[in-house]
C-alpha cells in the first residue's frame, strides 16, 4: 500500500536501534525522510553506513533529550535541512529499577526526564512547522501503564503520561489538524530486551514463559510490525484517527491468556 509518504520529513527520537530503527525502516520503504535524533553517536554512524550501502540517505541531529537546549537544537537542525517537518515520532526512552520502596527520588525524577518529559519538548519545539504541514505526532508507549511490571515506578509512570498526553495533544491540536496517536507495545525482541534477558540463568525458558502467555501466534511483536504500523498512523490513510492509543502486541495486555 502506498501511504502518500514519499519525501515526507519524520522525525523520530531514538531511531538508531531497537523499535524505533524499525520505524525508520519502515519510512524508508515508503520513501519518506526519515530524522534520526539520538545521542549515540557510534549507533547511527552504523546506520546509515549500512543504509549508504542500500543506495539510501538518511539524515540525523545528535541530542541529549533531557536538555531541552538540545531538544530545540535537534528540531531547529531539522528545519534547517529540509525546511520541514511532517510528523514527529516520540521513541526514545528506556525501562528503570526504580521501585517504590527504594525511595530513589533522584533515580525517579531521572527516569520521567529520560521517558516522558522529552515527549513535551519535542512536540513543543516541532509544533509550529507541523501546524504548517498539518502533521502527526506518533507517541510510542509500553503496556507498563496498564499492567504494572514491578520495579519500575518511573518508567510506568512516564508511559502513563505518555497515554494521557497523546489524549491532551489531540484535543489541544484539533484546529491545525494535527493527529496524535500513540503506539502501545508490549513484548518485542530488541537488543534491549535481549540484554534483559540475558540476566537470567536460563534465558530460553525465561523467554519460553513469556511468549507463551502472548495470544497471537506465542510469539515476539518484530519491530518491522510496529514500524510499519507507525507509518500507517503517520500517514494520510489514517486521515480522521487521532486520540487513539493502539497496542500492536498480539493480544498480549487486553485477551485472557487462559487461551
Amino acid at each position: 500500500m502506498d501511504l502518500n509518504l514519499k519525501d515526507k520529513v519524520i522525525i523520530v527520537t531514538g531511531g538508531s536501534k531497537g523499535i524505533g530503527l524499525g520505524i525508520v525502516e519502515s519510512l524508508i520503504r515508503e520513501e519518506a525522510i526519515p530524522v534520526i535524533i539520538t545521542r549515540n553517536k557510534a549507533s547511527v554512524d552504523e546506520v546509515i553506513e549500512v543504509f549508504k550501502t542500500q543506495g539510501t540517505n538518511i539524515t540525523y541531529a545528535l541530542a541529549e533529550l533531557t536538555d531541552p537546549e538540545q531538544c530545540k537544537n535537534a528540531v531547529q537542525s531539522v528545519v534547517d535541512k529540509h525546511g520541514r517537518i511532517d510528523g514527529l515520532v516520540n521513541n526514545a526512552g528506556v525501562n528503570d529499577g526504580v521501585g517504590l520502596e527504594s525511595g530513589d527520588y533522584e533515580g525517579f525524577m531521572s527516569s520521567l526526564k529520560r521517558n516522558v518529559v522529552h515527549y513535551y519538548l519535542m512536540a513543543h519545539y516541532a509544533l509550529p512547522e507541523l501546524k504548517k504541514s498539518k502533521g502527526a505526532i506518533v507517541n510510542i508507549g509500553s503496556k507498563t501503564a496498564d499492567t504494572g511490571q514491578g520495579g519500575t515506578s518511573g518508567y510506568a509512570a512516564s508511559n502513563g503520561g505518555r497515554n494521557a498526553l497523546t489524549r491532551e495533544w489531540a484535543v489541544e491540536l484539533l484546529p491545525y489538524s494535527i493527529r496524535v496517536n500513540a503506539l502501545i507495545v508490549a513484548e518485542c525482541y530488541t537488543p534491549l530486551y535481549e540484554k534483559w534477558i540475558s540476566t537470567f540463568p536460563d534465558k530460553e525458558e525465561k523467554l519460553a514463559a513469556i511468549t507463551k502467555n502472548i495470544p497471537l501466534e506465542n510469539r515476539m511483536t518484530s519491530a518491522e510490525e510496529i514500524g510499519d504500523t507507525v507509518a500507517f498512523l503517520l500517514s494520510s490513510k489514517s486521515s480522521h484517527t487521532t486520540g487513539q492509543l493502539l497496542y500492536v502486541d498480539g493480544g498480549y495486555t487486553h485477551l485472557d491468556r487462559s487461551i
